[in-house]
């Protein structure tokens, strides 16, 4: 014969379906919302090689794709940091070169009446010298 006796604490204590406490639950769940966006905030950065298609001078615009996936972008480059051999450049000497290393950072959003898809935070080309 079983007894339906309960101890007074276990009818206080809030069990979830599978006998775990809700706060624990919660925590739980909230510890993973936690970490997809902390995930999502890592990923809208992006550095990697890229394909240089277009420049704009005036808008201090460029077109870039990336190499593997040939995933294309539009960036604002204006206040990107540009170095060549570790030696800062002008916006205009870009033109040289097609391939080129970009830190990215990808957001939606429109200048001049222009949608871009992000900002060129730092830009490196690495040239490797040539000897004869």
């Amino acid at each position: 014969m079983q007894s339906n006796i309960r101890a007074p604490f276990a009818e206080n204590q809030p069990e979830g379906v599978e006998g775990m406490p809700r706060m624990k639950k919660l925590k739980l769940i909230c510890m993973g919302i936690c970490l997809l966006a902390f995930c999502c905030f890592l990923l809208a950065v992006e550095s990697g090689m890229f394909r240089l298609l277009s420049l704009s001078d005036s808008e201090k615009l460029i077109l870039i794709s990336q190499i593997p996936s040939k995933t294309k972008y539009l960036l604002d480059a204006a206040s990107a940091k540009i170095t060549v051999n570790g030696k800062p450049t002008e916006f205009k000497q870009l033109k040289v070169f097609s391939i080129i290393q970009v830190k990215v950072d990808l957001h939606k959003a429109s200048k001049n009446g222009i949608g871009i898809d992000g900002t060129a935070t730092e830009i490196r080309i690495s040239n490797p010298e040539r000897t004869k």
